[in-house]
């Protein structure tokens, strides 16, 4: 009895966790149920110059049907050309997708570094550009040190699956805000302030926006995890 016990103890926590991954339904395997159906809706709306039902759409989409899955452990490169997975963050994780020829929102970026520096240590904010090392290393320059900078190279031709899936998908730039096992909490798209809004107004609408999903997303969630911990410990 007590070399039962003894074996249940040491393999239990394993089973578990394996059946835990096998209930999960990942970010891919939802992408291939059900994003060329909104495909075909959102190229039809588009074609017909109708933003406002793109935009339903979009958001119909993803809170159906991707919200609530979980992210693969896609792999990205850093700036010192170090490849890095998404697992390798512990916390919640803010993901945003840009390029050289996708310019972030006015007041986007401002937003960002000061979110970054108010929840250090709490949520980890990465960039992900796709493009090539030193364009990446140029625009990386606009953002804090609290900002982590990824990139994928799809000219090196490595990083096919991650471009197919996060890039080709969605579009850009999309927002991802992940809880720490990395389920999709939100998705969203940038804020985009009118051409002639002042910087200081663009960058409060951003600020207000962004900070609203962390707080209703991410934060509540790391706490409630946290909590646990400390309960366990």
């Amino acid at each position: 009895m007590k070399k039962l016990l003894l074996v249940l103890l040491f393999i239990g926590p394993s089973i578990f966790s394996q059946q835990n991954l096998q209930d999960r339904t990942f970010f891919s395997e939802a992408l291939f149920q059900h994003l060329s159906d909104y495909n075909k809706k959102a190229d039809l709306a588009y074609r017909f110059n109708q933003y406002d039902k793109a935009k339903e759409l979009f958001e119909d989409f993803t809170n159906k049907h991707l919200e609530g899955s979980y992210m693969d452990n896609f792999k990205f490169h850093n700036l010192k050309k170090k490849e890095v997975q998404l697992y390798d963050y512990d916390r919640p994780v803010f993901l945003i997708t840009y390029a050289s020829w996708c310019i972030p929102g006015k007041g986007e970026i401002p937003a960002l570094n000061e979110l970054a520096a108010q929840y250090k240590g709490e949520i980890d904010f990465v960039i992900l550009f796709w493009d090539k090392r030193e364009k990446a290393k140029e625009l990386a320059e606009q953002f804090s040190s609290d900002v982590s900078i990824v990139y994928v190279d799809e000219t090196e031709n490595n990083g096919a699956y991650v471009v197919k899936q996060l890039k080709h998908s969605l579009g850009l730039p999309t927002c991802f805000l992940l809880s720490n096992d990395k389920k999709i909490m939100e998705i969203r798209r940038s804020v985009f302030p009118a051409l002639n809004t002042d910087p200081e107004t663009a960058y409060r609408e951003n600020f207000i926006a962004l900070e609203t999903s962390i707080s209703k997303n991410l934060i509540n969630e790391y706490e409630e995890v946290y909590a646990e911990n400390i309960s366990i410990d």
